[in-house]
């Protein structure tokens, strides 16, 4: 089966699934989602920093676990009372790609817009020591995440780019892998999250068996990101490791006010969510995961809009309550491509100063 078919059957599928969701029962307080993913990835941890700061500004917002990247997508595009969603760069262009001959694809991606960039997500690859290069995993057993997941989309993305042909690819979670490693079950396994990340700081990876794979194939290094694991980063990796990376984005949806109270609520979460990430951006770069230090709000992705509700929050003359100072962050610069992304950089240096 072609990648696309594979991207191509997971989005019909959770499609199906998030079709047939039934709304749940009226709640006094209108439900504000953000789908994240695994308990011991980056994205979770982005999530609750960003709840732990609404909550200083009255709003909450749960943080949901999910599979990755594509379920975070399909559920911002259908999923009841989620907002918002982290998505990984490479599946959105690989969803715009196959969108012109994938009618389910192009469904899928209606609607969908940008709340805010993020972060570089590196690849990393946990190996056995012997496994010295990405060729070395020619013949051998890999994991590449399970199928609603970023990792598995870049994971079936880097090995055919670099013409890898393991023995077999298992479509299992980072825990799950892990464990198989561990166990010698397998050789090898990917994992695409913002390092630090919480999986690989266990104790238990024997640095005399184990270690993060280099990614230097000249062909993935001019399709992805640069990127680099620094040194210590773990316990089991006394040395900086040169990979690759995508960006991590924040997804919405392109709620409507004026069609029903629904849309107008869901707005609102969006808005207040937006206000929140812009004017207590220096406070999450303080206190919050270590990769809100690399977030550059300007660094759009290319070919998707700003949702307008993201715009609305950003608004100078929004209103939203907040415990304590309202701080500013340091100066950031960036290039407009549309008049929504325009209105959107406008708001966001006289939020954050650039």
């Amino acid at each position: 089966m072609t990648l696309a078919r594979i991207v191509s059957t997971c989005a019909a599928v959770m499609l199906a699934a998030l079709f047939g969701l039934a709304a749940p029962a009226q709640a006094q307080e209108f439900e504000k989602n953000i789908l994240t993913g695994g308990a011991t990835g980056t994205y979770i941890q982005f999530g609750r920093n960003i709840s732990e700061m609404a909550a200083k500004c009255g709003v909450t917002l749960n943080v949901v676990e999910s599979a990755g990247s594509l379920e975070n997508f399909l559920g911002v595009r259908k999923r009841r009372f989620t907002q918002l969603g982290i998505v990984q760069s490479d599946v959105l262009e690989y969803l715009k790609t196959f969108a012109a001959d994938d009618p389910s694809i192009a469904r899928a991606i209606l609607g969908v817009r940008i709340a805010f960039p993020l972060y570089n997500e590196e690849v990393h690859i946990l190996a056995r020591k012997d496994i010295s290069s990405l060729s070395d995993l020619n013949g051998k057993k890999v994991a590449i995440g399970v199928e609603d997941s970023g990792t598995f989309l870049t994971a079936s993305l880097v090995l055919d780019l670099a013409q890898i042909a393991p023995a077999e690819r298992l479509k299992i979670n980072a825990d799950d892998s892990l464990a198989a490693l561990m166990n010698g079950q397998i050789d090898a396994f990917f994992y695409v999250a913002g390092a630090p990340t919480k999986i690989f700081q266990s104790p238990d990876i024997d640095p005399e068996r184990f270690h993060l794979l280099p990614i230097s194939d000249p062909t993935l290094q001019a399709v992805y990101l640069p990127g680099k694991i620094p040194a210590g980063s773990y316990p089991f990796q006394p040395d900086a490791v040169d990979v690759v990376a995508v960006k991590a984005v924040l997804m919405t949806y392109e709620y409507d006010p004026g069609r029903n109270p629904y849309h107008r609520e869901s707005c609102r979460a969006v808005s207040d969510i937006s206000h929140v990430i812009a004017t207590r951006f220096n406070e999450l770069r303080e206190t919050g995961h270590p990769k809100w230090m690399q977030v550059d709000l300007n660094d759009l992705p290319p070919g998707w809009n700003v949702g307008a509700c993201v715009n609305a929050g950003l608004e100078p003359s929004y209103q939203l309550t907040c415990e304590g100072d309202i701080p500013a962050a340091p100066p950031q610069a960036g290039s407009p491509d549309s008049a929504a992304n325009s209105a959107y950089r406008r708001a966001i240096c006289a939020a954050i100063g650039c």
